[in-house]
């Protein structure tokens, strides 16, 4: 008689005995080791592929950040110089200013400072920072503007009146809105 394996409905098999000489409880054991063996050795493979896959993610996680906190520091070193002949540029206009309260040079110092600010307007044009164009009477946008109050005047109710101080975007991102006086 050989054995052969019967599915019940529950899910469990049942073996019955054939003359294969599978009989003897012996070589049945030793089969069921030689089994057993084989699952742990799989068990074993899975366990430590698994466990490089996890190495191999915290890994990646651990160089995304370093390679992140990299890129920050090059866009920022980036910025850092465009804006230095600016400030240099700012340094000459306070000697300058120096100068000009001893007595020793003429004045130009407004032409100096126009010229500063374009410096400045042309390194943040340069990364992508454009100013929001206020127009008095526009509607109030708060996406782009923020009130920082009511005033009376002739125009339309809740349109804008006046612009306190400029605001930017970056790209389509407003990073700093306009901050507006508004219409009662």
């Amino acid at each position: 008689m050989n054995d052969e394996e019967i599915k019940t409905d529950d899910g469990l098999e049942v073996v019955e005995e054939r003359e294969d000489g599978m009989s003897d409880p012996q070589k049945k054991i030793t089969k069921l080791r030689d089994e057993l063996k084989v699952c742990e050795q799989e068990k074993r493979e899975h366990l430590e592929g698994w466990q490089r896959t996890k190495a191999d993610l915290v890994n990646y996680k651990r160089d995304e950040a370093k390679r992140l906190e990299d890129l920050g520091r090059f866009i920022t070193a980036g910025v850092l110089q465009d804006l230095l002949p600016v400030l240099d540029s700012f340094e000459l206009a306070l000697q300058s200013f120096k100068l000009s309260a001893m007595g020793a040079t003429g004045g130009g110092h407004e032409q100096g400072v126009l010229m500063i600010r374009s410096q400045m307007l042309d390194v943040l044009k340069k990364r992508g920072v454009r100013a929001i164009e206020v127009v008095p009477g526009e509607p109030f946008n708060p996406e782009r503007h923020e009130s920082l109050g009511e005033i009376e005047s002739e125009q339309a109710s809740g349109t804008i009146a006046e612009e306190v101080q400029r605001g930017y975007t970056l790209g389509e991102r407003v990073i700093r809105p306009a901050r507006v006086r508004i219409v009662k």
